[in-house]
């Protein structure tokens, strides 16, 4: 009798660990130093394209599952790629995306994203639909997010004029001819963690 209530001590025991480790939430930290955040944008004369760097981030797990996770951005370090050859054009537009015009990166020296909502697409990939905060204005944002190992990679594409980057947009101002940006920017992503 007493071998018995033992036994079973044991195996509830035993259950009960098993289903911590079945539900176990894992919270994955980004490695910024291996990730990397490029930035495209066009204006109607031509278009520019670089980089901008992960502050932090993580993704939170469940059964292997993707259930949520957050992003900062460093917007101090938003830097033109395509115009390395042109030192003078390259630092005139990445002072003018710091400016109070686009960033305002000394007001404003981060972004974040907070993942609210996630749907399933397929094995890996996902829609997720976070609260996207630029210069302090929140808002949902979607994208798709693909996982592949230890690595996530996707795009989103952003309405600068939702978070008060005016400047050059046809949407708010008339005949700007040849003056004009494109309200829209993409952000292309690779994590790593």
């Amino acid at each position: 009798m007493k071998k018995s209530i033992i036994m079973i001590l044991l195996i509830s025991f035993s259950l009960l660990l098993v289903s911590f480790t079945i539900n176990k939430v894992e919270k994955k930290l980004i490695d910024t130093s291996k990730s990397k955040i490029e930035w495209y944008g066009a204006k109607i004369t031509g278009k520019h394209n670089g980089t901008i760097n992960l502050k932090s981030g993580n993704f939170i797990f469940e059964k292997n599952k993707l259930t949520g996770g957050e992003f900062v951005v460093d917007m101090k370090t938003i830097v033109c790629i395509d115009l390395n050859d042109k030192i003078q054009l390259k630092k005139r537009l990445e002072e003018h995306l710091n400016s109070a015009d686009f960033f305002n990166v000394e007001i404003y020296p981060e972004s974040k994203f907070k993942i609210t909502s996630i749907h399933t697409l397929a094995p890996n990939k996902y829609k997720i639909t976070g609260d996207l905060t630029i210069k302090n204005i929140t808002l949902p944002q979607s994208c798709e997010i693909t996982f592949d190992a230890n690595k996530a990679h996707g795009s989103i594409i952003i309405d600068r004029t939702k978070y008060d980057m005016t400047i050059r947009s046809a949407s708010v101002f008339e005949n700007l001819g040849n003056k004009m940006v494109y309200d829209e920017f993409e952000l292309k992503f690779s994590f790593v963690f």
